[in-house]
């Protein structure tokens, strides 16, 4: 009795520390997924702050103009 206790335990611990690999396998996915949105989210960042200046430079061209 005691033997088939051990093996149905040893089972469940195995499949367990199974469950474990696979979910540290998705969470490393995840973590790669997020340093990649991060950094896109970086260069999205830089590209409307540059489009800001452009913008604002180009208003300001045009105030000029009108202002003469």
């Amino acid at each position: 009795m005691s033997l088939e206790l051990l093996s149905k335990l040893e089972t469940k611990i195995q499949a367990a520390l199974e469950t474990i690999e696979l979910l540290k396998m998705e969470l490393e996915e995840e973590k790669q997924k997020n340093h990649t949105l991060n950094e896109q989210n970086q260069q999205l960042s830089q590209d409307l702050t540059s489009w800001n200046e452009k913008v604002t430079g180009l208003v300001g061209l045009l105030n000029d103009e009108v202002s003469e």
